[in-house]
């Protein structure tokens, strides 16, 4: 990431640069209402203009962005036209000389071939038309070319040509962004996935063969484990964003319990201590019950007598602590980080690495699982979950969609 980020102010620093340029040519002392200098009002517009012009870029190149960004675009540059385009057509046009679209498609090729940016003459009949050059700068995310962002201008201009291309590595930095949001968001759907063909075998079968049982020894017991249940798969399966509430999140945990605890009587017991001002804190869906179903499992394997788990939500400034703690057979240290590091787990789960990377994902490497263990001593994980996180709230999609 901090590669990503150094590669962000190489291309930002730049557009400044052509801001400064364009800022000098333009401002006028009886215009900058006392921002200061010409250059520093400059600065200041160019930063306005270009924090206007993302949001769009964000959700990828298409007609409806370019058309929402390329007035915003043809502002930083001072051009008096400007155009969008993908690999096959011209997505945007701002400004006059609209007549020159299709021209300008047919000179593209070798632009967009290539990768490099470039600069010709414009073939025009109509006198009143200003634009005469227009300076091509190919869009590139990866190393690929999406399209380009040209810009007309009266006259062949060395200095527009260099702030032509700043301002289009810009826009392909916003379009890379864009698509590392998307490629997140197709992830984290594929381990949503993932965690709900885990629950289906093993689970699903266990449940229903618990309220099987009841059926006719107790029928009103047996109604009540099939509401659990039901509880439970509508929300698991839910299809609605990526995130949830704790509130949500422990209450399909209950729903869940309820479920193991019929099966197991009273092998197994809960305690739970939750501090009701975490309970509004948004979280990835799915991201407490595998740790819950892990806790179950290792807590009771291996074991004859009872298992006792504790789950904790505590309020801790501008985060909230989540902890899950068993008493059961504990993991030897060394299979654990097999296993958050992608490794095959001995019980065949993919629940504590999933849980562990989507976190990582959402949050930040320093917010992956804290894992406490030993054989014969128990598990305790922790999870820390930022009250406050751009683009995380319940319901919603993964930040920066």
């Amino acid at each position: 990431m901090s590669g990503f980020l150094a590669g962000l102010l190489v291309a930002v620093l730049p557009l400044l640069a052509a801001g400064f340029w364009l800022g000098r040519r333009t401002a006028r002392p009886e215009s900058l209402g006392g921002l200061g200098t010409p250059v520093e009002h400059a600065t200041f517009e160019t930063l306005h203009t270009a924090s206007l012009a993302a949001p769009p870029l964000r959700a990828g190149l298409t007609e409806e962005t370019a058309r929402r960004s390329a007035r915003r675009l043809r502002d930083l540059l001072g051009t008096d036209a400007l155009c969008l385009t993908d690999t096959t057509d011209v997505l945007a046009w701002d400004g006059v000389g609209a007549h020159h679209r299709t021209e300008i498609m047919e000179r593209l090729a070798g632009a967009l071939e290539s990768g490099r940016g470039e600069a010709f003459r414009l073939r025009c009949d109509t006198a009143d038309c200003p634009v005469r050059w227009a300076v091509v700068a190919p869009l590139t995310v990866d190393e690929r070319v999406h399209g380009a962002l040209v810009a007309c201008a009266p006259r062949e201009s060395a200095v527009l040509v260099r702030a032509a291309g700043e301002v289009a590595r810009w826009v392909s930095v916003q379009l890379e962004l864009a698509d590392l949001d998307q490629s997140r968001t197709r992830l984290i759907e594929a381990e949503i996935r993932a965690l709900r063909a885990q629950i289906s075998p093993h689970f699903i079968f266990n449940s229903l063969a618990v309220i099987a049982s009841f059926v006719r020894t107790d029928p009103e017991r047996a109604r009540e484990l099939l509401l659990e249940f039901a509880d439970f798969i509508r929300y698991s399966f839910r299809r609605r964003g990526d995130f949830t509430t704790l509130a949500d999140e422990l209450h399909a945990i209950d729903h869940y319990l309820a479920l193991v605890r019929a099966r197991f009587g009273d092998r197994l017991s809960v305690t739970l201590q939750i501090a009701p001002e975490v309970l509004p804190v948004a979280l990835p869906f799915l991201c407490l019950q595998p740790l819950v179903e892990n806790a179950v499992k290792h807590g009771l394997e291996g074991k004859a007598d009872k298992c006792h788990i504790t789950i904790t939500a505590q309020d801790a400034g501008a985060e909230a602590l989540v902890a899950i703690e068993d008493d059961g057979a504990g993991m030897d240290p060394e299979v654990l980080r097999r296993i958050l590091a992608g490794g095959p787990s001995p019980s065949g789960g993919i629940g504590l690495s999933n849980v562990d990377d989507r976190l990582r994902q959402v949050y930040g490497d320093d917010h992956g699982l804290v894992v406490e263990t030993a054989a014969g001593a128990g598990m305790k994980i922790t999870v820390r979950l930022p009250k406050y996180q751009p683009g995380v709230h319940s319901g919603g999609r993964i930040a920066g969609e």
